[in-house]
């Protein structure tokens, strides 16, 4: 049976650019950084104290002020991405066929805050002190009950943990639902929002943050450079609504870009660090692409994972000559971590509407801070400025830990 084509046809972003898609395209484009010194808790013990930080979110903004403060603050983000994404695509809410609308959203870390305030009240007040709703809210999949809830989509919904991949993967599986006709619209994306010393110091442990950019953190994220460090944490969300594309069509929608492809693979090698040869990654890309129906030498562009660690930054390039040989040097390659760090399980949703915006505007946002190549990595990194190019076909890369591989493929409409 033939594959319904699927299309993107609503944006919505809360990213430390600011809230809003004009917000964060204009931030891209203009090749602004959104990490700043750490507010939302005193890291100043902290080697790292830095992060992406998602400035003046007023959450009562877009939903009742007794939800927000049940909810995490990963919901939150969630809930105002998905608004804006339908509010975008120009849908009625609530969506007027709730059994043909489903929901596909993610987050690695999720509703940690409820959990850790939770356990200080039992700790100083004892249970019954407890918020009734603390266990319901802390779990992952609080975000799409959200979205379901508010958008009447009463379809298939899933909750995606893939750690990094999080947010591609949940695109990737918003794609499939439409695909095999189990729903006609679906709102797919990711959402992160946990700036805490429980993450900041569990990632110092790790050595995986920059210690030496505290007092610039702008230059901190600088992916593919010689003088990287590491990631830059960071919170945000991302949602969008797809589409079928007769359904799209039937209602005379704008649509930003198809998506036509997607894959997740697995490194089966270690826990945090990724594997040396790139297997993973490059089975996660090439798939992607078998499974939009083209090749290699078809694709313009590639949104990099780009973390800006010295590992994952040389395996990326590895995967990417791996996959796509000698045309590995006419690609155009930019990572946006280096504006608006790693927000993990949003990461793969915000540089999905990238990548859309890509498409639908020709021109490709840059990798900023790119100042010392480094001879092992010798591609096409679109340095420091955004570049007028027309792009018929882009790849968004998301290489999670625990070695989890996702990948999504966009392409020009019509």
């Amino acid at each position: 049976m033939d594959k319904k084509r699927v299309v993107i046809t609503g944006m919505g972003v809360v990213s430390v650019l600011g809230t809003g898609l004009p917000a964060f395209w204009d931030g891209l484009l203009n090749g602004r950084s959104g990490i700043r010194r750490i507010t939302q808790f005193d890291a100043s013990t902290f080697p790292c104290q830095i992060a992406g930080e998602v400035p003046d979110f007023v959450p009562e903004n877009f939903m009742d002020r007794k939800e927000a403060r049940r909810v995490p603050r990963s919901a939150q983000l969630a809930y105002a991405a998905a608004k804006m994404a339908v509010d975008d695509s120009g849908l009625p809410t609530p969506l007027p066929e709730p059994e043909r609308s489903g929901v596909a959203f993610g987050t690695a870390i999720g509703g940690m805050d409820r959990v850790d305030e939770g356990i200080k009240t039992i700790r100083s007040h004892g249970y019954d002190r407890l918020n009734p709703f603390t266990v319901p809210t802390s779990l992952p999949n609080t975000s799409a009950y959200l979205i379901s809830q508010e958008f009447q989509c009463l379809g298939p919904t899933i909750t995606v943990g893939t750690a990094c991949a999080t947010g591609t993967q949940a695109v990737g599986e918003g794609l499939e639902m439409i695909r095999r006709g189990a729903a006609d619209v679906v709102i797919a994306g990711g959402t992160e929002g946990l700036i805490q010393d429980f993450a900041i110091g569990g990632f110092c442990a790790m050595r995986a943050l920059p210690v030496n950019y505290n007092d610039n953190p702008e230059k901190a994220s600088r992916p593919f450079d010689k003088d990287r460090e590491g990631f830059i944490y960071s919170e945000g969300a991302a949602a969008l609504v797809l589409e079928s594309l007769e359904h799209a069509l039937a209602r005379g929608a704008r649509i930003y870009a198809e998506l036509v492809g997607q894959a997740s693979s697995s490194d089966g090698f270690h826990m945090a660090q990724p594997d040396p040869v790139a297997a993973g990654p490059a089975r996660a890309m090439k798939w992607a692409i078998a499974d939009a129906g083209l090749k290699p030498e078809d694709v313009d562009y590639i949104n990099a994972h780009g973390t800006s660690t010295p590992l994952n930054d040389l395996t990326e390039t590895r995967a990417i000559k791996a996959v796509f040989g000698d045309h590995a040097y006419k690609l155009a390659i930019s990572s946006i971590k280096s504006m608006i760090g790693h927000a993990m399980g949003a990461s793969g949703a915000l540089e999905t509407i990238a990548c859309a915006k890509i498409i639908s505007e020709g021109i490709i946002t840059p990798t900023i801070n790119y100042e010392t190549p480094d001879p092992e990595l010798d591609l096409d990194y679109v340095p420091n400025t955004a570049r007028k190019q027309q792009v018929n076909v882009a790849l968004s890369n998301s290489f999670g830990l625990g070695g989890q591989n996702a990948c999504v493929v966009l392409k020009r409409y019509p």
